[in-house]
């Protein structure tokens, strides 16, 4: 690890100079229960959480024993993360305690160890099994800040994260409303009240499933053609992001063949439940062709796409269409069967468009929201490394 200028007073160290390193080392599994008797029993990060561990295994015989205050740092992969631990505890082969020479100021360097994860991480890259030992940890440079300046970095960057979590909290709440209110909107359109006053027909009746290739249909082998594979479709927004352009001849057999404004209906699990569901638009010459695991719907003259569309992405339609799934666990595919006689509220048309409208208009606001909240969070889930970086460089103030 580079180091670099230090402010005055401050100095680098090595971390077996201001701590004692504890290597763990795993009991007999014949001492290991799962209910709390004994100490409490950390094998490597999957026992960590955000600041302190949390136990699921207890050992009644432990050999290598950490206490309160310590920092436990996991030693084999994933390297490099680290928790405080606010117990005394038995510890495996897949942590090391950290415990510092100076108790007050064990939060400078837990903060510190958090900052350099991704250094650390890089001492067990050549190990084939990702690892790092008691060297390596002894070794490891620590920017050393005075006694009193150590305190109150410590004191500050809690304080700054504490407030970075409820920002973090605040945010997640907005992408939460943002992705559950699509489905409240399309519930109130398709099981309101007005809905229940509609005619009501069979899929199959107002729609051609999964239509033929026209007769005769014929394109020259070299001709530009949009190609849309399952993976071009995003689940969130059901809208396709990547579509591709091949030359006619790669997709001419044995791919599923639409044309402008089908709606195209995942029929594979997960795929199916996970919303891979859109509206074929924008296609070169008004064709397109796509994965064989897409049903196609063609809508007839008494329903609009995005009416189909909305209706198949509709939470309760998902999880009923689970119930008629065949095939081998993991290629289960939903029915044409199934699609052909479930039912469909089939207002006017202008009902439709008014509906649709306002449905385009409200989850476009949504829509909004989210990616102003994605961006709002990202930039906070960086935060925490940035003030890392001027902390211990001396210049956080």
């Amino acid at each position: 690890m580079n180091q670099y200028p230090l402010p005055e007073g401050w100095r680098w160290a090595k971390l077996g100079e201001i701590s004692e390193i504890i290597m763990g080392q795993s009991p007999p599994g014949s001492t290991y229960v799962d209910h709390p008797e004994g100490l409490p029993f950390f094998q490597g990060k999957a026992d960590f959480t955000e600041y302190f561990p949390k136990p699921r295994t207890w050992c009644i015989q432990p050999i290598k024993i950490s206490l309160e205050g310590d920092i436990l740092i996991s030693v084999r992969a994933p390297v490099g993360p680290v928790n405080m631990n606010n117990t005394k505890c038995c510890i495996g082969r897949g942590l090391s305690a950290i415990r510092c020479r100076n108790y007050s100021v064990n939060w400078y360097i837990f903060l510190y160890l958090r900052a350099m994860e991704k250094e650390i991480s890089s001492l067990g890259s050549g190990s084939t099994f990702g690892a790092i030992n008691r060297r390596d940890l002894i070794n490891f440079p620590v920017s050393v800040a005075p006694i009193d300046e150590q305190r109150r970095i410590a004191t500050k960057i809690q304080k700054l994260i504490q407030d970075v979590d409820r920002a973090r909290a605040a945010c997640e709440m907005q992408l939460e409303a943002a992705q559950a209110l699509p489905a409240c909107y399309l519930r109130e359109v398709f099981e309101g009240e007005d809905a229940k006053k509609w005619e009501r027909k069979k899929l199959g009746e107002v729609c051609i499933i999964n239509p033929s290739r026209p007769k005769n249909f014929a394109r020259s082998p070299d001709m530009p053609t949009t190609f849309i594979p399952m993976a071009a479709v995003d689940e969130r927004s059901g809208t396709v992001m990547k579509p591709e352009v091949v030359p006619y001849i790669k997709v001419s057999k044995g791919y599923t063949y639409f044309e402008e404004n089908d709606v195209l209906f995942a029929k594979i699990t997960p795929c199916m439940q996970n919303g891979k569901h859109v509206i074929a638009r924008h296609l070169i010459d008004g064709i397109g062709f796509g994965t064989t695991e897409f049903h196609v719907f063609r809508p007839g003259k008494e329903v609009l796409s995005e009416w189909i569309w909305y209706f198949v992405r509709r939470a309760c339609f998902l999880q009923e269409a689970t119930m008629y799934f065949s095939g081998a666990v993991g290629q289960q595919r939903v029915s044409e069967y199934f699609l052909t006689n479930y039912s469909i509220p089939c207002p006017p048309l202008s009902i439709q468009r008014h509906l649709v409208a306002e449905l385009n208009e409200k989850i476009a606001g949504l829509e909004n929201i989210y990616v102003a909240a994605k961006k709002q969070s990202d930039i906070i889930n960086v935060f925490p490394s940035e003030i890392f970086k001027l902390a211990f460089k001396g210049e956080l103030r």
